[in-house]
């Protein structure tokens, strides 16, 4: 088994159809193993998921706790800058809260954030040292 490996990554969610909603502006389609309460989407080697937030809390043995959000960030990268504010401005118009519009940033890429409707924080990125494969998949260079 390959110990550095991420297979599933899970947000709570507080309304499940906005969520679906949401996701489904972006043009994502949820797996038929989707169930009452949890929704999968089927990514690029791994699986995301949306899950209501009292269900997630329980499921994960406290089920009194307040699940938050915001100290995480997923992130998408893109080939070009156009690609970039393309996925920004779809977002923006599916509903997301914009956190920092696209713009050209220090480490030599281009980047902007938003939120989704439930304040989970994603980055839209164009990295020019990062090459894409055609899939949109990443691996981090050698060198």
């Amino acid at each position: 088994m390959t110990p550095q490996r991420i297979t599933l990554v899970t947000l709570g969610v507080a309304d499940m159809g906005r969520a679906k909603t949401f996701y489904a502006a972006l043009g994502w389609t949820p797996h038929k193993a989707s169930q009452p309460g949890v929704t999968f989407y089927q990514a690029n080697g791994f699986v995301f998921g949306l899950f209501g937030l009292a269900d997630l809390a329980a499921d994960q043995g406290r089920p009194a706790a307040r699940l938050g959000t915001g100290a995480a960030t997923l992130a998408q990268n893109f080939a070009t800058e156009a690609e970039v504010d393309a996925a920004y401005a779809k977002a923006l118009a599916a509903g997301a809260a914009p956190l920092k519009a696209p713009e050209k940033v220090f480490w030599g890429g281009y980047s902007g954030y938003y939120a989704d409707p439930d304040g989970h924080v994603w980055e839209l990125a164009m990295n020019p040292f990062w090459p894409l494969s055609e899939d949109g998949s990443l691996t981090l260079p050698d060198a």
